[in-house]
């Protein structure tokens, strides 16, 4: 049993069913993140952990306690919305301790908490104005502060930095990474954005169509997704899906694809699945694709393949090159000084150590 138990949960509206039988369980002090397209039921599963969205069917439990029915102000969670929904009448301070006020708690011990969360947040110099006078981003650190004041079980956040520029959207990340190894609160964190579901949490659930795909570690949901949809979904670039044939001779297993000419190219694999000549999606990531220098020194399967670079990005830190095999365009990150210019051919190296096999029809992981 977990801190947060969410147990075989089913959420409908009249006969169509959005969210089906999703179980999770978060362990006290884990950053859980809810990551999915628009409309796969994420938003949905927090609502109903807050209760303000009924649970059909299953059972949502925090610290052993059946919550189903349990009015939102009774559960003893901090929810932090996209909105920020501050009171725009009342001050800084005002708005972080409404909450504390309408649970008559002292003035005193008001004040103290004020005090403590606005100097863990940095914002005491604004205690005194109204929510108009500030940025987005200090309107995000006081509706933070106002769910912190309340030193609840579980904090929910609902894409709480989907409104602020692309800056300080990284910078509110790590401030809130930072407020979490501090402070090892339980987080249940909803987003549509791939990278703060890899950089903030402890576990990742990603949804989609209503269903959590895959549920495992940031390092778990990268280098292994257990379908196509979590490959593409996670990571930028995506993973490099290309169609392939499996070659099976004895106990050793390959792939074949082609190159830009339309030659073949054999590649090791390791996997039990599949027949020899079945159609199969190799998953290889752009980090797996790259230059002969740039390659992991400790992998075991590195091939080199020369292939024609079609197109170039310079991105500072790395170059990414756009290439073709098996009819299909291929992402690669290669070092900033790499030689690599569109229309010329350039040795590759793809390291088949991090490659992932996927059966085209059910778009399931091949083990």
């Amino acid at each position: 049993m977990g801190f947060l138990d969410i147990e075989n949960v089913t959420k409908s509206y009249g006969s169509t069913e959005v969210l089906h039988r999703v179980d999770v369980s978060v362990a006290e002090g884990e950053f859980l993140v809810l990551v999915g397209p628009s409309g796969c039921g994420k938003s949905t599963l927090l609502n109903m952990i807050a209760g303000l969205e009924d649970i059909t069917s299953g059972t949502i439990a925090i610290k052993g306690q059946p919550m189903n029915g349990v009015h939102p102000s009774k559960r003893n969670i901090a929810m932090v919305f996209q909105s920020y929904a501050l009171y725009p009448n009342m001050t800084v301070a005002q708005n972080i301790t409404f909450g504390l006020e309408m649970h008559g708690v002292p003035k005193a011990e008001r004040a103290a908490a004020m005090d403590k969360v606005a100097d863990m947040l940095q914002i005491t110099p604004l205690l005194n104005r109204k929510p108009g006078q500030l940025s987005g981003g200090q309107r995000q650190r006081v509706a933070m502060g106002r769910a912190l004041v309340r030193n609840p079980d579980v904090f929910l956040f609902d894409e709480p930095l989907s409104n602020l520029d692309a800056k300080l959207r990284v910078d509110m990340r790590t401030e809130i990474k930072k407020l979490h190894q501090r402070l090892g609160t339980t987080i249940v964190y909803v987003t549509h954005d791939q990278i703060e579901a890899m950089t903030l949490s402890t576990r990742i659930a990603v949804m989609n169509g209503g269903y959590v795909q895959q549920l495992g570690t940031p390092k778990e949901i990268y280098d292994n997704p257990a379908n196509v949809f979590v490959a593409s979904f996670m990571g930028s670039p995506s993973m490099n899906l290309i169609p392939a044939i499996l070659r099976r001779k004895g106990a050793a297993a390959m792939v074949e694809i082609t190159d830009a000419t339309g030659a073949p190219v054999l590649l090791p694999v390791a996997v039990d699945q599949g027949a020899d000549g079945a159609a199969v999606l190799l998953g290889i990531r752009p980090e797996a694709v790259t230059d002969p220098d740039g390659a992991d020194k400790k992998a075991r399967n590195v091939v080199l393949a020369r292939n024609r670079i079609d197109v170039t990005e310079p991105a500072g830190s790395d170059t990414f090159i756009t290439t073709c095999f098996a009819g299909k365009d291929v992402v690669g990150r290669m070092r900033a000084d790499a030689e690599a210019h569109p229309g010329e051919m350039a040795e590759l190296a793809l390291n088949m150590d991090k490659a992932v096999l996927f059966d085209p029809k059910t778009e399931n992981r091949l083990r």
